[in-house]
């Protein structure tokens, strides 16, 4: 038979088992956690807008092979290419920072002084911002 005494269990051959109530996480593990749930995350991003910039360069590439023209007068047929190579430089300059963030992010969890960086989500929003805005021009002037 089992006896419950304050957040303690007894086994049947008279171990001590703690229960849920009395194990503790240290704050410091969960913010270290968190941490590399954030980066991970980040680093799923630079990897879909890599992917994204390969697949818009190749679709270009598609598309010339196929003789589509369109519209494209004034308008150079390889500048799918230059979105493509764009969105994979911007996915690594991406995994790249997230890295050193992480990094940072880690030692100020450590001395525990961490307050939040702003700058890499802002730069980041206005770049792919951009890059989105520039991909609808092209869109529009090819389609």
């Amino acid at each position: 038979m089992i006896q419950q005494e304050e957040n303690v269990m007894k086994t049947p051959n008279g171990q001590h088992v703690p229960t849920s109530k009395q194990v503790t996480t240290s704050k410091k593990v969960t913010d270290h956690l968190a941490n590399e749930r954030t980066f991970l995350a980040w680093i799923r991003t630079g990897l879909a807008t890599i992917t994204f910039g390969f697949v818009v360069e190749r679709f270009g590439l598609l598309l010339r092979e196929l003789g589509f023209k369109g519209n494209t007068t004034g308008i150079p047929s390889h500048l799918s290419s230059f979105f493509g190579v764009s969105l994979t430089v911007l996915g690594v300059i991406m995994m790249m920072v997230a890295l050193l963030q992480f990094l940072q992010n880690r030692l100020s969890i450590d001395a525990e002084r961490f307050h939040p960086s702003a700058s890499f989500p802002i730069i980041l929003a206005i770049l792919a911002s951009l890059v989105g805005v520039l991909l609808a021009l092209y869109l529009f002037l090819t389609g």
